[in-house]
């Protein structure tokens, strides 16, 4: 089962992430920009997707993923934790965090990774 704390400890292992509030949940952000948050009506993370993976997700395992008439206009999908993947999950995470962090973050974190 996935957990926020197990969320927070992939994501926090990310460098330049922050935990905050955003839209009135706890959220995770890197300069500045949310890469997930967990939704506390649902109690659910909220991932960022492109709009037709998120349509292919809810089609292919609508056990785990699904919207709402508010997230639905947006690139956005919720998981149901107790049957999301937590290798999904990380490798999500980490796309949007290489698309939002600074780009000589991304590379340092790249080098000292290739290694160690």
């Amino acid at each position: 089962m996935v957990t926020f704390d197990l969320l927070r400890d992939m994501i926090l292992a990310l460098p330049d992430t922050e935990e905050t509030t955003s839209w009135d949940a706890r959220s995770f952000k890197v300069n500045g920009k949310v890469i997930l948050y967990w939704n506390p009506t649902h109690d659910a993370p909220v991932f960022k997707v492109p709009v037709e993976e998120r349509d292919f997700l809810i089609e292919a395992d609508p056990e785990t993923f699904f919207t709402t008439d508010h997230h639905r206009p947006h690139g956005l999908v919720l998981a149901r934790p107790g049957t999301l993947d937590p290798g999904w999950a990380r490798a999500n995470m980490e796309r949007v965090w290489r698309a939002q962090a600074k780009r000589a973050t991304v590379r340092a974190w790249d080098a000292g990774r290739t290694r160690g």
